[in-house]
């Protein structure tokens, strides 16, 4: 199993992640505040439709939909006793569209944050958080996963214990964080201090990057700061929001993006350095699509600089000028 990506990666060039599943399973009907991994088992074909549009749109990882099934989440819906059920169900359905696709495709369990700060900032402590992330790994092991992929996570504490968890379950993984417009996580961590942390430290991730955030922008600013920091030495993952989040007077969330601008957004993630490069909030499988339209028919070119970025996909800062860190 922890060839599966790595096979990929020698491979191709570019590997092209997946996008939104929420976002997805909202257009098909899920009614706002209920938790989309309910319908592993409640509409399992409506959720094996959104993984097999992915993999018609030309994608090569498919994350299961289990972003939320940690037990904390799941508490917030009173889902906690069916922590093993749902992830065992959304790991099957991408485990069976993934042997059907005629090509390989690596399937990652999708392991988001427990929702709150760690102690001594928030009530839950590291080692609760590890429990919830083991548990949840295992289930997405027992379902067959290829890897666990590790996502928008903004804080070091956090990040460690989930990897504890994923190395003690036995999977190999994938871990992305989460950084604003001021170039950093939540907690202040720039992308390129991070990077070399992990460099540093004893877990090895098959890749490490960026997810979610604001915009494409800044993502593309946050893969130069990784690429930094990896020095070669660890594969960079993109997964970008699909352009801007906009806001109706109903208070439906939409995304700015068309399959043009993840386009172009997929090929500076790929001149920055980007190897995973796929779609996060809003990202469905027509802009997949056009991601990988566009890989396959512009040529590579050398690292955006901040005015290309922000002259193709728009500011990268608040102030609308970059910080050339």
């Amino acid at each position: 199993m922890s060839n599966a990506l790595i096979r990929l990666l020698a491979q191709k060039d570019v590997v092209i992640a997946d996008g939104a599943m929420g976002t997805s399973l909202l257009q098909l009907g899920l009614a706002n505040g209920v938790a989309g991994e309910t319908w592993n088992i409640e509409h399992p074909e409506l959720v094996r439709s959104v993984h097999q549009g992915f993999v018609d749109a030309g994608s090569d990882i498919l994350l299961t939909n289990t972003f939320g099934a940690n037990r904390f989440p799941l508490a917030a819906h009173d889902l906690a006793d069916r922590i093993r059920e749902l992830n065992l169900a959304g790991a099957r359905i991408v485990r069976e569209v993934a042997d059907r696709a005629g090509r390989p495709i690596v399937v990652a369990g999708d392991m988001g944050p427990i929702g709150g700060l760690l102690a001594p900032l928030g009530k839950r402590t590291v080692a609760e958080a590890e429990e919830a992330f083991f548990e949840q790994a295992q289930a997405l092991k027992e379902g067959g996963v290829d890897l666990a992929w590790i996502e928008t996570v903004f804080a070091d504490n956090e990040l460690d214990a989930a990897v504890r968890a994923v190395e003690k379950a036995g999977l190999p993984y994938v871990a992305t964080m989460t950084f604003d417009r001021a170039g950093r996580t939540m907690m202040g961590v720039r992308p390129e201090d991070e990077m070399r942390r992990i460099r540093g430290s004893q877990w090895k991730p098959l890749a490490f990057g960026a997810n979610c955030g604001v915009g494409p922008a800044q993502l593309i600013d946050s893969i130069l700061g990784l690429v930094r920091g990896a020095e070669g030495e660890i594969v960079v993952v993109a997964k970008s929001n699909c352009g801007l989040p906009v806001i109706d007077k109903e208070m439906h969330v939409s995304y700015s993006g068309t399959p043009e601008i993840m386009g172009t957004y997929a090929c500076l993630a790929r001149d920055a350095g980007a190897r995973i490069i796929g779609g996060c909030c809003g990202t469905t499988a027509e802009h997949i699509k056009g991601m990988v339209a566009a890989l396959a028919t512009r040529p590579r070119a050398a690292a955006p600089t901040y005015e290309l970025i922000e002259t193709m996909l728009g500011a990268v800062k608040d102030t609308g000028k970059s910080a050339k860190r």
